[in-house]
């Protein structure tokens, strides 16, 4: 169960913190005191998604943290498998940050988790029901999850679902070999030619960039010639002139010639002798370039010729020739498989006729169970809508069967109701008023309470379209769930808060143009005094508080 919760930095509550004990625990107050924060609070650290405006303004980070006592084994298990060890009392802390930029840190016994971890644990421990969940009701898609719930039907819509699933993908694998002949035919005549088409080319990866410059070097052609000519005359020399290599050589001699006299001057003679041989090696490869350098014009239309073929190729079939290259394995990979495709949908279709075999075998379990889960369902849940002041109420979970399996199974289910004698039955989004459509989510979240291992359920404001005896009985029935189960309930209704064996106000108070908000355990003279404000409003008057006292000790509740 939820011991305790600590709160700092969340919307208008700047720190406070929550005592709970088991039993039937009620919250009240004025609208906007902070109630739905408090339960907003509470998804918060039970991992589930919230919005960065959750922190207070002007505050850096919202923190939550929760203290459950005696937890169940299930959770025990779950924390194991994710490495995680409750104390020895079986406590279990849990904590969540977020930051104003969005940004948040989870932890569980201490340890730094994920939010997924955190909300796999949280799924485990608390069961809060909102006024979303009576909108859910009128979903009639849902209705097949609140059966299989009470069916125990889990395991076996967990394993329908994979078989489902597995039969779906043989069904879209078949479906893209099963084309037309004529359409087939097409394809195979496009990718031949295609397949045709880039074969043809010869394609060579890299061939576009050589010819490019080879093309780039003969429109230069020229240019390149005389700059080449030039630089070799200006190294070996001409008929009227010595070059530079001469001119070098000479000097590497004349220097040589006196280092015997002037042995300071070698070491400059030695690097002029290098320089000369090294101009030596110079000469020689421009005598290659020079070489090099004579092209053959009509080489320039072969090369144009080619490189628009290459600019074809990648405009049909890629941006590259490392592109096109790709194209043509994959056409010739699509093309083997439409050739071999006949094997391939028999094969297919054998494994698609076994799945489906498979998923209708296991369909007709969760029908048979379905069906029997459904008449208890309905009788218990009936009798739950007559305690509720609903007498005389008729409610039939109607089972229709499909025509094709579906991702649920092979049926619809719609809850049906008939409020009053002789009336016939209707689906239940049609005909049900506010009030009744809350007293038939308790009826079911009454019936469900035994099918799980969740110790705590939070009702937020399910007293919404109800008043007078049909209240006070939603107060008992809450206590009388809260015989087996921790219950939490925001309430506006005196008869409801009535029946708490543990009332906290929620009070907001402004302090120097600052919101706060505080909860305070009320003592009997504190209950007396709060459900006279619920009963008359601004006026506390001997009359409310006598009223107020007398349903306290209706509700067997004495003074302290």
């Amino acid at each position: 169960m939820l011991s305790q919760l600590h709160i700092e930095n969340v919307a208008v509550i700047e720190l406070a913190d929550l005592d709970l004990e088991k039993g039937f625990n009620v919250l009240t107050g004025e609208t906007g005191a902070g109630k739905s924060i408090l339960i907003d609070s509470i998804n918060l650290v039970l991992g589930e998604r919230v919005s960065k405006d959750i922190v207070r303004s002007g505050a850096a980070v919202a923190h939550v943290t929760a203290l459950f006592a005696d937890i169940s084994n299930e959770v025990v298990k779950q924390l194991a498998e994710f490495g995680v060890e409750c104390e020895e009392d079986k406590s279990l802390l849990i904590s969540r940050n977020i930051s104003a930029d969005g940004r948040g840190t989870c932890r569980i016994a201490g340890r730094p988790t994920t939010v997924s971890m955190l909300r796999d644990i949280g799924r485990l421990l608390v069961n809060i029901h909102g006024q979303h969940d009576n909108q859910a009701l009128l979903s009639t898609d849902k209705h097949i999850y609140y059966l299989d719930r009470y069916a125990s039907n889990d395991v076996f819509a967990l394993e329908y679902g994979e078989l489902y699933t597995k039969m779906k993908q043989i069904k879209s694998e078949l479906k893209k070999l099963q084309i037309d002949d004529a359409q087939k035919t097409r394809r195979i005549d496009l990718l031949r030619y295609q397949i045709n088409d880039i074969e043809s080319a010869a394609l060579k990866e890299g061939e576009d960039e050589a010819l490019s410059t080879q093309r780039t070097m003969i429109l230069n052609a020229e240019k390149i010639t005389g700059a080449v000519n030039a630089s070799h005359e200006a190294l070996c020399g001409g008929e009227n002139n010595m070059g530079a290599q001469e001119l070098v050589a000479a000097a590497s001699s004349d220097l040589s010639s006196i280092t015997e006299y002037y042995p300071d001057i070698r070491e400059l003679a030695e690097r002029i002798a290098s320089l000369s041989y090294e101009l030596d090696d110079c000469i020689s490869d421009l005598r290659s370039f020079t070489g090099e350098a004579e092209y053959n014009p009509n080489e320039l239309e072969n090369i144009e010729q080619r490189l628009d073929i290459l600019y074809r190729q990648k405009k049909k079939y890629g941006g590259s020739i490392a592109e096109v290259l790709l194209y043509l394995t994959n056409s010739q990979n699509e093309l083997a498989e439409i050739e071999g495709s006949d094997e391939e949908v028999k094969r297919l279709e054998l494994k698609l006729e076994e799945a489906s075999a498979q998923v209708i075998e296991k369909a007709k379990v969760l029908t048979q169970r379905r069906l029997k889960s459904a008449i208890e369902m309905e009788t218990k849940i009936k009798a739950e809508l007559n305690f509720l002041e609903m007498p005389g109420v008729e409610f039939k979970v109607n089972i229709t069967p499909l025509a094709e399996p579906s991702s649920n199974g092979a049926d619809s289910v719609e809850f049906l109701i008939s409020a009053n004698p002789g009336s016939p039955l209707k689906p239940l989004a049609k005909i049900a008023s506010g009030g009744e459509i809350a007293r038939v989510m308790l009826g079911i979240k009454t019936v469900l309470a035994d099918k799980d291992d969740i110790d705590t359920l939070i009702f937020d404001e399910i007293d919404t379209g109800v008043s007078g005896r049909a209240a006070q009985k939603i107060g008992m029935k809450l206590r009388q769930v809260a015989q087996t189960r921790q219950v939490v309930c925001v309430t506006h209704l005196a008869q409801i808060a009535s029946q708490a064996e543990r009332h906290i106000v929620i009070e907001k108070t402004v302090d120097k143009a600052k919101t706060f908000t505080q909860l305070h355990t009320l003592n009997f003279v504190g209950r007396k005094r709060e459900l006279a404000r619920i009963i008359g409003g601004v006026n506390i008057t001997d009359i409310t508080l006598q009223n107020a006292e007398e349903m306290l000790n209706l509700a067997g509740i004495k003074c302290d």
